[in-house]
């Protein structure tokens, strides 16, 4: 059983759930997944986004995703039920849990650090959405030189035709896209 990879379940949290038209099957093919990846002794790492009203109030107008949601007052409470883990992938003692300001995984978090002092040199990404923070982490992880493997069925986007180009044409650049049958494969030795 390999020990050096994670699984990163990102934004898998009620408030950006909602926003797929039916998340349940996602959800349940997930737990699946991780199911696989704790059978494999593989670290689990759940991602979450959500800011302070502090947070929220720092966020400048150049940034155009979270500057929308300071503007319509919206935003993603740090306390709120909506930005918590969904509590049918309920994290467990020993995983990783990191609360993120921006749409990557990385960069506002200790995430690196974390994943580095257990050793993990591999990830698995799965999250919602496949144009926000899976593309986004992508990007960042294969910069830190990990290898990658996003889960084809573990990622979504309210956009059907931006995610299937994503996992067709740009994630493959970077990353094997697999499906979550695949992963006891992909974490065996």
């Amino acid at each position: 059983m390999t020990t050096n990879a994670a699984l990163l379940v990102m934004d898998y949290q009620p408030g950006i759930l909602a926003r797929l038209a039916d998340p349940d099957p996602l959800v349940e093919r997930m737990q699946g997944a991780i199911a696989t990846a704790r059978a494999a002794g593989a670290t689990i790492a759940f991602v979450r986004v959500a800011l302070t009203d502090d947070e929220v109030a720092a966020v400048p107008d150049t940034n155009k995703s979270f500057s929308a949601a300071k503007r319509g007052g919206a935003g993603m409470p740090a306390g709120d039920a909506a930005t918590q883990v969904d509590p049918r992938l309920a994290p467990q003692d020993g995983d990783i849990v990191v609360r993120k300001r921006r749409v990557g995984a990385f960069s506002t978090t200790d995430l690196h650090d974390q994943l580095q002092a257990r050793g993990v040199d591999t990830l698995v990404l799965a999250g919602v959405s496949t144009s926000g923070c899976v593309l986004s982490t992508a990007r960042d992880a294969a910069d830190k030189d990990y290898r990658l493997y996003v889960l084809a069925d573990g990622c979504a986007d309210p956009d059907a035709e931006v995610h299937d180009v994503l996992l067709r044409k740009v994630l493959p650049r970077q990353a094997d896209v697999v499906t979550i049958a695949e992963l006891e494969g992909v974490l065996s030795p």
